[in-house]
């Protein structure tokens, strides 16, 4: 039999994640994520962006609101990215596209990087 969860536990499973998010920073990497969000990144970091502070969550779902755009540090295209806590330590991983949208996954070195949405959902089931 599936696990299925209700809305209330789904939004207080993103809050906590929400909670941890705030305030932290998404890294942006060239290629495909790792396995597990504990594996050592991979590929090349192309944009560091500091995270605001985190909505309640509807629907199990938790949006970053827009963080500021930032400067790439490399050129490459963006293929996923890691969220991390305000100190540092790993949240989750997400891919460019799916969790994160970026306004263009080609960066080039020195130009803005406008990440525009950061989403984290709790599956229903």
């Amino acid at each position: 039999m599936a696990t299925r969860l209700d809305t209330t536990t789904r939004n207080a499973q993103a809050d906590a994640v929400g909670t941890r998010m705030t305030g932290g920073s998404v890294k942006i990497y060239t290629g495909t994520q790792p396995t597990l969000a504990t594996d050592t990144a991979t590929g090349t970091l192309l944009a560091t962006v500091t995270l605001g502070t985190a909505p309640s969550a509807s629907s199990g779902t938790v949006s970053m609101p827009d963080p500021a755009s930032v400067n790439a540090v490399a050129t490459g295209t963006a293929g996923w990215f890691r969220v991390l806590t305000s100190g540092g330590a790993t949240v989750w991983d997400g891919a460019i596209g799916a969790e994160g949208t970026l306004s263009s996954t080609s960066l080039v070195s020195g130009n803005p990087v406008d990440l525009s949405a950061v989403t984290y959902t709790v599956p229903a089931g």
